[in-house]
């Protein structure tokens, strides 16, 4: 008789269970890499780290991505939430605590990109020194464009 009430009771208590946040949690990992490497890394404009980089970020927020290098432009994107399929777990298993607890911790969701690749690109880029500002400006070359002239150095 112990045997089959453990038994429930351990079954109950699974089937109850919140399915996303037990396997996903309310917390996911995401990988930072740029080139060139040592880039500074800003999640919703705090700067976390350098690259290669991995933080775990909360699966109930989007978040906003910043890459910075001096001399580069800046990186920008941001992470999303998508649906994780593991929320289902708590349709199919009856899993009544589940429905509410994985909206709440955010387990519902899953970031996406899981990893960010930043090419930095040579471009606009902002130095402040003191009360001075520089500003260095590089063009891309666009492979359509026609030459129709050429600047000549003067002494």
């Amino acid at each position: 008789m112990k045997k089959t009430i453990f038994i429930s009771t351990l079954s109950l208590a699974l089937l109850m269970s919140s399915c996303a946040t037990i396997v996903s949690g309310s917390k996911q990992k995401v990988n930072f890499r740029s080139n060139p490497a040592a880039a500074s890394i800003f999640i919703d404009e705090i700067e976390v780290g350098k690259t290669p980089f991995e933080i775990k970020l909360e699966r109930k927020k989007e978040h906003h991505v910043m890459i910075k290098l001096e001399g580069y432009q800046t990186f920008e994107t941001n992470l999303t939430k998508k649906f994780n399929a593991w929320y289902i777990g708590n349709i199919l298993f009856g899993g009544l605590i589940g429905i509410i607890v994985d909206p709440i911790t955010g387990a519902i969701y899953n970031l996406t990109p899981k990893e960010v690749n930043a090419e930095m690109n040579r471009g606009t880029a902002f130095k402040i020194n003191k009360s001075e500002v520089y500003i260095a400006v590089a063009l891309n070359i666009d492979p359509n464009w026609k030459k129709v002239g050429q600047l000549k150095k003067t002494n």
